[in-house]
């Protein structure tokens, strides 16, 4: 403020202070708002700013999240994984592997975990497996419905990125130039090097035609033989129906005492294509080699059935397979399994056996009919079931070495070697002969039958190794050593 001093000494404010007072002040009002007016701009430029990048954070997170997702989906709760999740492999992707299995249900299943193993070691994105549909089965089950999916693509993580579908601009490609091919059976690492992935790093998008046994016996790293035990033991979990309702079928078993699951192989499909008529009337040896005939795709059609059966290539019949059970001792009172369709003759055929085994069941007798319904026009669906029981069973019997048979035995010596009989046809047919004719004694058959198969249970032995003829040996997936580490201390029998 300014003061001055009046003739009187009186001291007055100078009349122009109050102005310059006023003017100071709506000077300071004006600068205070005028720093509140840019604080605050400030304030909501930092927020925009933070905003924005909140924004761009949580737009980037649901990017990754959805990437993650086509590779690693969440797995749901009925999956029930038996061991945690471990972390997703990171790899150099070299393009995608497309396969369409084919053949039966066991002869699919090997073929998968061969190709989950070349997609690991060729650095490949492998689709989901189309499985076969144009079978003589003609069962148009697809891979969900047999396996459990979400599982299969979970559990491997570590190993494999799996999609259930090529992505959109694979697919697009895949479409307008597709590249298809059977690879060459039998065929080492060495080949999947040199020969596929060149092609799948031309083409991106390689497809396989066939599956089966596109991978040696032998001769293959041990990292790669045990990645396809894993596939096979423990990444291809049966769908959740299907594992819930043979755990049932087993605990009905389990419920009444041990079982023996018989792989009776006595369908007509199997009697026709191997021409193996023993026990047949005239009406159903004809019945048989007219269907022989009818698939063109089966080649071997004039079939000598006796000497066939003396060279121990035919399926056991339910005659000859009752009388082989007793003379190993098998108890009477067990429970006996039949794995199987229909068998040729029906009720005729099978009365020798049901005599020497009351305790015949399947899981037509063991389930209600409503629960079969889903998976009666589903051959390997209803595959699926017999695979797990034969696989959970005190002991398993095939009749015939089909793939069931092979891939069960496999799974079985993987199950700390359980008690697998592995029938010797050949011996078989002529002990069986000599006996009905008289030649030896119920004590000299029995004997025999016993001492034929002393060292056929199932038990540890070396995998049986024919370089150049792969057909001949021992396959893999019945005795798969290199994930047996019990088996190593034992010599060949």
């Amino acid at each position: 403020m300014s003061f001055e001093e009046s003739e009187y000494g009186e001291v007055k404010e100078k009349p122009y202070s109050r102005s310059k007072m006023k003017l100071k002040h709506i000077r300071m009002i004006k600068g205070e708002k005028l720093r509140s007016i840019v604080v605050a701009r400030i304030r909501v430029a930092r927020l925009k700013m933070w905003a924005v990048r909140v924004l761009i954070m949580m737009l980037v997170w649901a990017i990754a999240l959805q990437l993650k997702a086509l590779g690693s989906p969440k797995v749901p709760k009925h999956s029930r994984l038996s061991y945690p999740l471990l972390p997703e492999r990171i790899y150099h992707n070299n393009g995608y592997l497309m396969v369409s299995s084919n053949g039966g249900l066991n002869q699919m299943r090997t073929g998968i975990c061969d190709m989950v193993t070349v997609a690991r070691f060729l650095n490949v994105t492998l689709i989901v497996p189309e499985l076969d549909n144009t079978s003589f089965w003609n069962d148009h089950s697809q891979f969900a419905d047999i396996f459990d999916v979400e599982y299969f693509i979970a559990s491997l993580r570590d190993q494999v990125h799996i999609l259930k579908e090529l992505p959109p601009q694979q697919k697009k490609k895949a479409s307008e130039s597709p590249f298809s091919m059977p690879p060459i059976s039998w065929s080492n690492m060495t080949y999947y090097y040199n020969v596929i992935l060149p092609r799948i790093q031309t083409h991106e998008v390689v497809h396989f035609q066939k599956t089966d046994a596109r991978l040696a016996n032998n001769g293959l790293p041990i990292e790669v033989q045990k990645l396809r035990c894993r596939v096979n033991y423990q990444a291809l979990r049966f769908a959740p129906p299907i594992q819930e309702l043979a755990e049932k079928i087993v605990r009905i078993l389990r419920g009444k005492g041990p079982f023996l699951v018989l792989h009776l192989r006595y369908e007509m499909d199997m009697i026709a294509f191997s021409g193996c008529n023993e026990g047949c009337n005239d009406q159903e040896t004809e019945e048989l080699t007219k269907m022989r005939y009818a698939y063109p795709w089966w080649k071997e059609k004039v079939i000598d059935s006796v000497k066939k059966r003396q060279a121990g290539l035919c399926p056991l019949t339910p005659e000859e397979t009752a009388l082989t059970l007793q003379a190993l001792g098998i108890d009477p009172t067990i429970q006996v399994y039949i794995a199987a369709g229909d068998i040729y003759g029906g009720e005729r055929r099978l009365a020798t056996l049901r005599a020497a085994y009351p305790n015949l069941v399947k899981k037509e007798t063991l389930l209600p009919a409503k629960d079969l319904d889903p998976y009666r026009n589903h051959s390997n669906q209803m595959a699926a079931l017999d695979y797990y029981v034969a696989a959970e069973s005190d002991i398993f019997v095939p009749t015939n070495g089909g793939n069931m048979a092979k891939v069960v035995e496999g799974h079985r010596r993987f199950l700390e070697f359980k008690k697998t009989i592995l029938l010797d046809r050949k011996a078989l047919v002529d002990l069986i002969d000599l006996y009905r004719a008289g030649a030896i004694s119920w004590e000299e058959f029995s004997s025999e039958v016993k001492e034929a198969h002393s060292d056929r249970m199932g038990n540890p032995t070396k995998r049986l190794v024919i370089p150049g003829k792969p057909k001949e040996e021992d396959y893999f997936y019945t005795n798969p050593e290199e994930c047996l580490p019990q088996s190593a201390d034992h010599d060949e029998p």
